[in-house]
């Protein structure tokens, strides 16, 4: 077992003390960061259910429930990514900064995203959020449970669509300003109508590179 500075240890014994502490302060790190990553992705649905007319059942209070379900289904995601986290932690795939200490595991990331931008699930989902209105009017529900039903499917829809490339935060380290605003930046890129789909396999293709690269330094050989 090492001493770091101060003569705090970090080896084993410490690990096993993070499970709750280390989750009860990484999940709040995740929930801000998400927050933060999806609230500009959110805004054209929003504002799509602004636009539809009270006939039809659209309310204030219907569009407070789209909202508070959506953000619930990201806090749940949020949860995840922090378990994950305090787990990959525990066992030393990662370090305290949340980066994975294998390239390997770095290639395999970079893979998952990558073949994850390929797949057909990912073009529904992100089909959905390129068109809000269209959403909508397939699978509309009046009033406040509506709302709450339907921001459960686009908060689903959304995680779909973004989950591989948060998980890469575990390449570009969890607490990075830089690949938070990145990551924000490519996700806000994928919605918009005029480029979004154009987006999907050119980064794919990208991913698997960057996962190439990550092998070949793996084995030494670059």
């Amino acid at each position: 077992m090492a001493r770091g500075q101060g003569g705090l240890l970090c080896g084993p014994d410490t690990m096993r003390l993070l499970p709750l502490g280390g989750f009860a302060a990484i999940f709040p790190m995740w929930a801000v960061m998400m927050a933060a990553m999806m609230l500009p992705t959110i805004v054209p649905t929003l504002r799509a259910y602004q636009h539809l007319p009270a006939a039809v059942g659209a309310t204030v209070s219907g569009w407070w429930g789209v909202v508070a379900s959506y953000v619930s289904v990201w806090l749940v995601g949020s949860a995840g990514f922090a378990a994950l986290q305090v787990f990959a932690l525990n066992n030393g795939f990662i370090d305290l900064s949340g980066v994975v200490s294998s390239p390997w595991a770095a290639a395999a990331l970079f893979a998952l995203a990558g073949l994850w931008q390929l797949t057909r699930a990912k073009e529904v989902c992100q089909d959905a959020c390129l068109s809000p209105m269209g959403y909508f009017l397939a699978n509309w529900r009046p009033g406040v449970a509506g709302g709450m039903r339907m921001g459960v499917d686009i908060g689903l829809v959304c995680v779909g669509c973004c989950w591989a490339i948060m998980a890469l935060a575990f390449v570009g380290g969890v607490m990075s300003l830089l690949w938070m605003g990145l990551a924000t930046l490519f996700m806000v890129a994928e919605k918009l109508p005029e480029i979004g789909m154009r987006l999907r396999r050119p980064a794919g293709g990208l991913l698997l590179v960057a996962s190439i690269y990550m092998s070949l330094r793996a084995l030494g050989w670059i």
